[in-house]
């Protein structure tokens, strides 16, 4: 019998967030050649597609991607506790729960944001998930959804979960409104209400505190370190992927240098390569897509995915990415962040 709450988290300092139709395994696997130490998430999975669905498809991934959580969606604590038993059988690292994602089609399945309406119905959930295995039960929410938006509301969720069990909190500093507003609404108008996060890492100092929501530079992550435990980063990492060649320098303390994105796209070649002759029915705009955001803000990015865009759906050719690498300048293609601007984590966590 597994003792709830036996099972401590490590922590990260910064880590990838899981998006919807973006971090697949594919984009788990560009950011891991990029940075060796992020944490990486998938993509929110429902129990019902991993029970009754294609499994394989759902929770393959490549082994390179690790250290990996898995972030399930779901309202029914057997369910949510097979499938973390199975995600532990896979070698996730971690088993997430989402209490945070506010679409209408999540909330009419009785999940997501919504759930944090009723704090007991979590504790349930995840006190059945954290009996079934031998890895973390993780908690992904919000600061509150309309009508339990102040901090003592949030305050009593994260106690009543807590008590069941789970040691990592990753919290986006935003309400979520349940109805009205699109997912992508939802990340962008309620206001950020980082206090709010800081505040509970103050309250409850023994669990490990996670921060997300609008944060898009090395300064910001700096600064949220100094308060919380680990910074999440969302879109940010989608839209500029090489963003992460200065994180294991800057908050991991690693020694080694990045790759530059030509050794990236050699790689990414390579792995395109596996991916179309592995796999049947493989799509190579479901790895090109990811490559889209690799030369953000540098010259010729434009017609880089311009080249990309047109061809990659319906004329993919083995020299493609090439072809549209051709339109970036060497000294893009061969850039590596200084080691200058390296600093140990361990000072930066010395010094909060």
């Amino acid at each position: 019998m597994i003792e709830i709450g036996s099972k401590i988290p490590k922590r990260y300092p910064v880590s990838l967030a899981p998006m919807m139709d973006w971090t697949d395994r594919h984009f788990r696997y560009l950011l891991r050649l990029i940075s060796k130490h992020t944490f990486l998430y998938t993509e929110m999975i429902h129990t019902g597609a991993i029970l009754h669905g294609d499994r394989k498809r759902f929770l393959s991934y490549n082994p390179e991607e690790l250290p990996l959580a898995i972030q399930l969606g779901g309202d029914q604590p057997k369910a949510l506790a097979e499938c973390s038993k199975i995600s532990e059988d896979y070698g996730y690292s971690e088993v997430n729960l989402n209490v945070g994602c506010p679409s209408d089609r999540v909330r009419e399945g009785n999940f997501g944001a919504c759930l944090m309406e009723t704090p007991e119905k979590v504790a349930e959930l995840v006190a059945a998930m954290d009996s079934s295995v031998s890895i973390p039960i993780t908690v992904k929410c919000r600061i509150g959804i309309p009508g339990k938006e102040s901090f003592e509301d949030l305050c009593r969720f994260i106690e009543v979960v807590k008590d069941a069990g789970v040691r990592r909190f990753i919290i986006h500093a935003r309400i979520a409104i349940l109805g009205g507003l699109s997912p992508a609404q939802n990340r962008q108008i309620p206001p950020l209400r980082y206090a709010d996060v800081e505040r509970i890492k103050q309250t409850f100092p023994d669990l490990v505190v996670e921060i997300n929501g609008g944060i898009r530079t090395y300064d910001e992550i700096e600064e949220r370190l100094k308060k919380n435990d680990g910074v999440m980063i969302g879109r940010a990492a989608y839209e500029t992927p090489y963003f992460f060649s200065e994180i294991d320098s800057r908050f991991f303390g690693e020694n080694s240098l990045p790759p530059s994105r030509r050794e990236i796209l050699i790689r990414m070649q390579d792995y395109l390569d596996r991916y179309v002759l592995g796999e049947p029915n493989s799509k190579p705009h479901f790895v090109l897509r990811h490559l889209l955001g690799l030369f953000h803000a540098e010259k010729g990015a434009r017609s880089y995915r311009r080249i990309l865009t047109e061809q990659m759906f319906s004329h993919y050719t083995r020299d493609l990415l090439f072809q549209a690498a051709g339109e970036i300048p060497d000294s893009a293609l061969d850039f590596i962040p200084s080691q200058n601007k390296k600093r140990n984590f361990e000072s930066t966590i010395a010094s909060a």
